[in-house]
């Protein structure tokens, strides 16, 4: 299955195992578990301390435990981790054989300290980009606290498993039996929510904080590009954000990234987190800025208070919020979201194997959108607002190329029907005639843009009609001192090369104006 290139970079990277492991097969008569059998025996075969087990007796086959020899450390998949899945399990390989992870010690730490008995399970899809965060935060729990055991799942796989949970949208997270969570979780999230007193601890470690010069609020590309270009000027930066990554985390694929031909979100959003730790920013992760309190004078001190209750206080702030998926906000949608609702159609499109689903929009994203299902699904109806569809050509022809796909334009989607566990179908208008008409289908992924996260802001500064932050030339908004990048604001072209030139520029519009305060501010001491 491995091509001799890769088995000379995993036999580099196994160099690194210190501790003997054991490879335990669970294998049916199936296709699947030759499959895996054939992998796990070309593993092993690339280092010493790696052994194979063929007698393996999890009820889950194909699956198999990669076990540390002689204690209760260890993980499990069921199935064949490629795809997106394949780091995860080159991670798992060498973290139970010993090779110490590079999170912080004070997560570290907070994960050993995780006291009581915790089983989770984690259904993934190959084709998820969203999988590999939660499936590799949880494997390292279960090498760092012997109490803590995960099983990763391909749903495609276990189907029959999948169906019997209702498990429409990955990753999708079980606890003890109980739904933990769903979509991406990073290691700080999921333990921050094991962990009922961290948030407490952390607010009051927030509030001893002294001012800032420059404090970003948001960690998506604009956030990031503010912070390195703040700090590189040598001033006292803080970079505040919900998620760092912000939106990116949810793209798949980026093609338009100037000099690099291509890269996943993910992918990125490490490089850019890699990039703000080089210099000396204080970053605080899963902090939710729910107030900006304007300076009262020129030069004055703002402040963002969080979500926890803990203030931050800066000469300047440099707003990054980003945008989240627009929804159609019609009956019946938020019941049913992840229940036949979704919104990524690479992360949750595998689980609607043969199924009939609706993309909603007929944009870029949309066709796209329609154009991959169309691959998995049994039938794909587009359901497009005006009348016709406003993707670029190129991809219009491929979507109408497709014998499994029905476009519908001129339709307003009006509820979405479900039978109390998941979704059955959905109804829209016919603008031309008034008609409603009904859909019967199983899932609906909704493609219709981006609404920018500036709710919180509503009073403080001047925000367009359609919420974004208005800004001029310089980044800066009606409020002196108070900056603002990327998708959140009036700035034309919603993309990432964009939105980290503003984030930059901004920067330095905030830097300019510390510095320009500086000779008032010795006159006023004199």
């Amino acid at each position: 299955m491995l091509d001799d290139n890769l088995k000379n970079q995993l036999k580099g990277y196994f160099e690194r195992i210190s501790l003997p492991i054991e490879l335990v097969a669970s294998l049916g008569s199936d296709p699947k578990s030759a499959e895996m059998i054939e992998l796990l025996g070309e593993i092993s075969a690339l280092s010493d301390h790696i052994s194979l087990n063929r007698n393996g007796e999890d009820a889950r086959k194909p699956s198999f435990a990669i076990n540390r020899v002689g204690t209760d450390i260890g993980v499990r998949f069921a199935g064949i981790p490629m795809g997106h899945e394949f780091n995860s399990l080159v991670l798992a390989l060498l973290q139970v054989g010993g090779h110490a992870s590079k999170e912080s010690p004070e997560l570290i730490a907070q994960v050993k300290a995780l006291s009581g008995e915790y089983k989770f399970e984690t259904y993934f899809s190959m084709s998820c980009q969203n999988c590999p965060d939660v499936v590799q935060a949880l494997n390292l729990m279960s090498t760092l606290n012997s109490n803590i055991h995960h099983v990763a799942i391909d749903g495609a796989l276990f189907q029959a498993e999948v169906d019997s949970r209702k498990v429409m949208a990955v990753p999708s997270i079980y606890l003890n039996g109980e739904l933990f969570g769903q979509g991406r979780m990073s290691l700080e999230q999921i333990v921050a929510k094991l962990d009922t007193g961290a948030a407490a601890r952390q607010a009051e470690a927030l509030k001893t904080k002294e001012a800032f010069d420059v404090l970003v609020v948001g960690g998506g590309p604009a956030g990031a590009a503010a912070a390195v270009y703040a700090a590189r000027k040598g001033i006292r930066t803080g970079i505040a954000a919900e998620r760092f990554g912000g939106q990116v985390l949810d793209t798949m694929a980026i093609e338009n990234f100037i000099s690099v031909p291509h890269t996943e979100g993910p992918k990125l959003v490490s490089a850019l987190e890699q990039h703000v730790k080089d210099y000396d920013v204080d970053i605080m992760n899963l902090q939710t800025a729910v107030e900006l309190i304007p300076p009262t004078t020129v030069g004055g001190l703002a402040q963002i208070r969080l979500a926890s209750g803990a203030i931050l206080k800066s000469r300047t702030v440099i707003l990054s919020t980003g945008a989240r998926w627009r929804q159609m906000n019609v009956p019946g949608e938020d019941t049913y979201r992840n229940k036949g609702v979704a919104y990524c159609p690479h992360c949750d499109g595998p689980l609607f194997k043969g199924k009939r689903v609706a993309v909603i929009g007929g944009g870029n994203s949309g066709v796209e959108a329609a154009i991959d299902l169309a691959g998995i699904v049994a039938q794909v109806t587009l359901i497009e607002f005006g009348d016709s569809l406003r993707a670029d050509a190129v991809l219009q022809t491929k979507l109408r190329s497709l014998k499994n796909v029905k476009i519908i334009t001129s339709a307003e989607t009006t509820e979405v029907h479900g039978d109390g566990a998941k979704v059955v179908g959905l109804s829209y208008k016919d603008r031309n005639s008034g008609g409603v008409h009904r859909v019967e289908l199983e899932g609906i992924f909704v493609q219709i843009g981006l609404v920018p996260n500036t709710e919180w802001l509503k009073g403080a500064i001047a925000l367009s009609p359609r919420g974004e932050i208005e800004i001029d030339q310089r980044g800066e908004t009606s409020v002196p001192g108070i900056f603002a990048a990327g998708d959140a604001t009036t700035v034309p072209f919603k993309q990432i090369i964009i939105a980290m030139g503003e984030g930059a520029k901004t920067a330095l519009s905030a830097f300019d104006y510390i510095i320009r305060l500086a000779p008032v501010e010795a006159a006023e001491a004199a």
